[in-house]
């Protein structure tokens, strides 16, 4: 909503919200971690979140379009660590990727290689 104003009328003063000279803080403030990274830890959330980055490039490059036309699948990163073996682990992708008509192998390999020791991201338990 714009104010009215007149033609007789001067222009209010701004206001701006400074630091008054001298008074500026000598520590910096501590900045608190937002809930998802106290929950998790930050490292494994970068980990994870460069996984998926990598995965959507692999996937564009497998089915050779942009990331909005990749088909419907999904990759779950948690389902793959909770399988006992790494053959368990490359059937399942392999059974996701059945319509890619690229081959897959290497894909596979370096999935499996990069989920090697990252850890689940199930929501914690409160205590």
């Amino acid at each position: 909503m714009a104010a009215v104003t007149s033609q007789n009328q001067a222009p209010q003063p701004r206001v701006y919200f400074q630091t008054p000279p001298g008074t500026e803080e000598t520590e910096p403030p501590v900045r608190k971690q937002g809930r998802v990274t106290v929950k998790y830890d930050r490292k494994e959330l970068r980990k994870r979140l460069n996984l998926e980055e990598w995965i959507i490039d692999q996937l564009t490059d497998l089915y050779d379009c942009e990331e909005e036309a990749i088909p419907e699948l999904e990759i779950d990163v948690d389902e793959l660590l909770d399988m006992p073996s790494d053959v368990d682990r490359a059937s399942r992708v392999k059974d996701l990727l059945v319509d890619c008509y690229k081959p897959t192998d290497d894909f596979v390999a370096e999935l499996l290689d990069k989920i090697r020791g990252m850890q689940k991201l199930s929501t914690p338990q409160k205590k």
